[in-house]
């Protein structure tokens, strides 16, 4: 058995970028938030990634901005670092080794070379208690610094950060957990704590969620359960402080977040509206509503221009002055719960799933960006909790990507059951899915399993469903037929199908399509979809089949199962008996559609293996043990835009395609190989445009016009080009060196120019030379001649080859002449003279 190696899972596209609050640089420009094992830097104003910061071998924690330097950024993660990033270059500048794991990070510019960390208090990430810790970071140069010395602050603190604040001019630090608030005065050591009963008339919700702390003022403002804000004071004498309670949301308060000036307070929650309340004005309010989805994070840009909020379907906004927003960042859609399986569109080769209510998501995996949402249900969605509505359930697509099949169900009673299926068209000109047909009612039951049957060269467009109702359907796509008004194709049943009055569970069709495979309950049957003939029944030991996949390519003649009691079975169609089996609980079952590989998640003691297997061989080529935590439902292979060339036997199964996989807690997760990601980091480094970049406008115009003269010039000359100055690599590594690191300029003017003058004594000996050849000339005609090629040449010299033959100077006058030989003779040594002072 091969074990994995090198191979890491790691969160490479559609991680949370609403698991922490972002942050926003000090020019308003840019937002930076944490991204699964990455931290992502966005533009406000184009929305576009422009950076990704790549290092942590963890899921990244915490983002906060430097507050001695607003070009550089601190990161956490739980792989037990904090890195120090310049975000603008997306350089990494310092790695500082905690070796514990880190949940949150917090910093004031009144303790200077001092950062703030939550970590475990025993060492262990299953760890439930946590405690805030003072690290202060080793000054020096190296970029891997190990920072040992810690002394603890608070213990048994929230994890999450929104739960922890610094006070005005970092006096004093607050921190809520429970039912309790907590507030650390630095310079008497000492803290105070304040508690509120939980047997309140109304069910004890006062727990504390979040906390936030006016940046002038000794104010403390809280967040609570039950929909409260609570404003502290006097909070220094722990027999003498006061609150103020504040009450307009209905239930928790997820974030609070006072403005730079602390003339205001902005708070949010499940009701997706962005409430501003005027400090010490508390009833003055304002609104921003309808922002889509709940509240988690709110954050402000340093000079409060602009206010962004992160959202619980991973969505980030920006907002200019609470007054309308200006950009959208939208993630990966995470809901509650995929009902669809995930798929891949052919045509786009983005990833697809359920999104928001009643639609479907086209997300990008390369660019790890939304393309755009395909609205299903095509009914406007009511936020009320207990209602039932329209859910998308079930997705197929085609071979070629020009169809799409989905099923969308609503279950009122539990009689009544609504259900719906819809065919899409693909719209070469708008570029998206067109309904095409409506079926309501296609079973009289739930529907279980749809697939597409996938053969190239099939002259019919054919689906298959399976209900509970005991039947499955093909349903085929029909020429219109020769009337007045051409109404397009539409879709019409074929065949229906039934066996024994079983209860259908899963169908799916061979890579040619000669065949269909439908399971009812513990017995799989073998159609021929051209005459619907029952081919052959294939049955094991009595329990339900849950999987059903027919083998790729060389193994197109396996057939695999899973089944209820742990088994899984892979039958030879040759034969029509039963190959191998083996006993293993598997979750997902499926097949790389570019390779023979087929991919098994197995649930085990409340984790998932995974184990990558080809159905003629009897060993697995990969395995890799508690991927996960929870059970794996959704998975799909994603085919690579390039192909890797790994030797490796473990990692040749990822070359031609990329397994992704959702967890239990929805995130999205894949496989890489130290090779990848080495190949990624370089890249990521590199500052240096290189020709892969698209043309402008203005190289269209001026580098094609010049690469032109080049040509033209190398054809005409048989000299070869001048060299660079021997200072170009020099000037290079100058230009593209960050400012704000470099030596100052006056220590960098004199080497500069001098490597921009290094071949000045080489012209001025072509230039003496020249003049003694028109001197020895008797005829001024010939004179002139040389004296008009000596001026050239040093011309051509300068211009670095771009003047060509043909482009000559016109001819001088003899008054012209006499001049150039005067300034020639001059004394140019004072120059270097200069360069040395």
């Amino acid at each position: 058995m091969v074990e994995h190696g090198d191979i890491r899972v790691v969160h490479r596209g559609g991680s949370k970028i609403n698991f922490r609050q972002p942050v926003i640089t000090n020019d308003s420009r840019f937002l930076l938030c944490a991204s699964g094992e990455c931290v992502k830097v966005f533009s406000t104003s184009t929305e576009e990634c422009v950076h990704d910061l790549r290092g942590h071998t963890d899921l990244v924690t915490g983002v906060l901005l430097k507050p001695s330097n607003h070009l550089q950024v601190y990161s956490c993660s739980a792989d037990g670092t904090v890195r120090l990033w310049d975000f603008t270059d997306g350089i990494l500048i310092k790695t500082y080794v905690i070796g514990y794991p880190v949940y949150s990070i917090h910093a004031s510019a009144n303790h200077e070379g001092v950062i703030f960390i939550v970590t475990p208090m025993l060492s262990d990430k299953r760890s439930e208690l946590f405690q805030l810790v003072a690290v202060r970071l080793p000054q020096s140069g190296d970029q891997l610094m190990e920072a040992r010395e810690l002394s603890a602050v608070l213990s048994d603190v929230s994890s999450n950060p929104a739960a922890t604040a610094f006070g005005r001019g970092g006096e004093y630090i607050a921190s809520a957990k429970g039912l309790q608030l907590e507030v650390y005065f630095f310079k008497k050591q000492k803290s105070y704590r304040f508690s509120l009963k939980e047997d309140n008339k109304k069910g004890g919700k006062n727990t504390f969620t979040c906390v936030s702390c006016h940046p002038k003022d000794d104010c403390i403002a809280t967040g609570h359960e039950d929909g409260k804000i609570r404003l502290w004071r006097n909070f220094n004498h722990k027999k003498e402080y006061t609150y103020t309670t504040l009450h307009w949301h209905h239930s928790a308060v997820s974030s609070l977040c006072f403005t730079p000036e602390g003339t205001n307070l902005l708070s949010g929650g499940m009701e997706s509206v962005l409430v501003q309340w005027r400090y010490n004005q508390e009833s003055q309010r304002d609104f921003l509503p309808r922002l889509g989805s709940a509240i988690t994070h709110i954050a402000v840009s340093p000079d409060g221009a602009l206010f962004c909020t992160s959202h619980s379907d991973n969505k980030i906004t920006i907002i200019q002055s609470c007054v309308k927003v200006s950009a959208v960042i939208q993630g990966l859609v995470k809901g509650e719960s995929v009902r669809t399986d995930l798929m891949m569109d052919p045509r786009s080769k983005s990833l697809v799933l359920n999104g928001k209510p009643g639609h479907l998501q086209f997300y990008s995996l390369q660019r790890d960006k939304l393309l755009y949402n395909l609205d299903i249900v095509q009914q406007e969605y009511i936020h009320e909790s207990g209602l039932e509505q329209f859910e998308v359930v079930k997705m197929a697509f085609d071979a070629s990507g020009n169809w799409l099949a989905t099923v969308e169900e609503r279950k009122q009673k539990v009689t009544e059951l609504e259900l719906n299926l819809k065919l899409w068209a693909f719209d070469e000109q708008t570029q998206s899915f067109v309904l095409n047909t409506t079926i309501s009612a296609p079973h009289e039951a739930r529907i279980t399993a749809m697939c597409f049957c996938h053969a190239i060269d099939s002259q019919t467009t054919m689906l298959v469903s399976t209900s509970k109702d005991g039947h499955f359907k093909a349903w085929q796509l029909a020429a219109p037929a020769h009337t007045e008004v051409d109404e397009g194709p539409s879709w019409s049943c074929d065949f229906v199908g039934a066996y024994h009055g079983l209860a259908p569970e899963c169908c799916c069709f061979s890579a040619d399509g000669s065949l269909l495979a439908v399971s009812f309950q513990e017995v799989v049957t073998v159609w021929s979809p051209a005459s619907w003939e029952l081919l052959t029944t294939l049955s094991q030991p009595p329990k339900a089949i849950r999987n059903l996949c027919f083998g790729r390519l060389s193994c197109s003649k396996y057939l695999l199962g899973t089944t209820a009691n742990n088994l899984l079975c892979c039958w030879n169609l040759l034969t029509c008996s039963l190959e191998w089996s083996t006993s293993m609980d598997i979750s997902l079952l499926l097949a790389d559609p570019l390779t023979e590989n087929m991919a098994a998640f197995c649930c085990q003691a409340g984790c998932t293996d995974l184990f990558v297997f080809k159905p003629s061989e009897p060993r697995p080529l990969f395995s890799h043990k508690a991927v996960c935590s929870g059970k794996v439902t959704h998975a799909v292979f994603a085919p690579r835009e390039e192909m890797l060339e790994s030797c490796e036997e473990s990692s040749q199964w990822l070359n031609r395609s990329q397994l992704y996989f959702l967890t239990q807690h929805m995130d999205l997760m894949t496989f890489t190989t130290k090779a990848e990601e080495d190949r990624l980091m370089a890249s990521s480094k590199q500052l240096v445009i290189d020709d892969s970049v698209a043309m402008t406008p203005f190289h269209l115009l001026l580098g094609k016009h010049r690469q032109q003269e080049s040509e033209d010039m190398l054809s005409s000359l048989s000299a070869e080009r001048t060299p660079l100055p021997q200072g170009s690599a020099a000037i290079r590594e100058l230009l593209q060196t960050p400012a704000h690191v470099l030596p100052s300029t006056s220590f960098l003017c004199s080497m500069f120019v001098q490597s921009l003058l290094i071949s000045v004594t080489d012209t001025r000996e072509k230039n003496k030379h020249a003049e003694e050849e028109m001197e020895s000339e008797k005829e001024e005609e010939d004179s002139d001649g040389e004296m008009e090629s000596s001026v050239q040449g040093p011309e051509q010299a300068s211009l670095g080859g771009l003047a060509t033959a043909e482009s000559a100077a016109p001819a001088l006058t003899k008054a012209q002449v006499r001049e150039l030989r005067r300034v020639k003779k001059l004394d140019h040594s004072w120059l270097s003279g200069l360069l040395n002072s």
